[in-house]
């Protein structure tokens, strides 16, 4: 339970009664992982029609509906992002 199954970015469906009404969109993304709070993972996240976030856990999430997270090699090679911090750019004065 320790380590996060989705990465900033993931569209994730949350399971039922997390929201108000039923027929609500249970679909979010997930916008930043939150540090464990007793060994549970915790994501921050926000609905397309709200401009708030939320913050859920790991069991809040319906996985049988919400796709498992790919590979980093492969997520990166399919949105062609690159990394925001380039190791190689950095420079040490000496």
């Amino acid at each position: 339970m320790g380590r996060p199954n989705y990465k900033v970015g993931d569209m994730i469906v949350l399971k039922s009664g997390l929201t108000r009404t039923a027929k609500a969109n249970k679909r979010c993304r997930i916008s930043s992982i939150l540090p464990n709070d007793h060994g549970h993972v915790q994501y921050r996240v926000q609905f397309d029609a709200e401009n708030f976030e939320r913050r859920i856990t790991e069991a809040d999430i319906d996985t049988g509906e919400s796709p498992s997270r790919a590979s980093p090699e492969a997520a990166a090679k399919s949105d062609g992002a690159e990394p925001w911090l380039k190791f190689s750019s950095i420079k040490i004065g000496k």
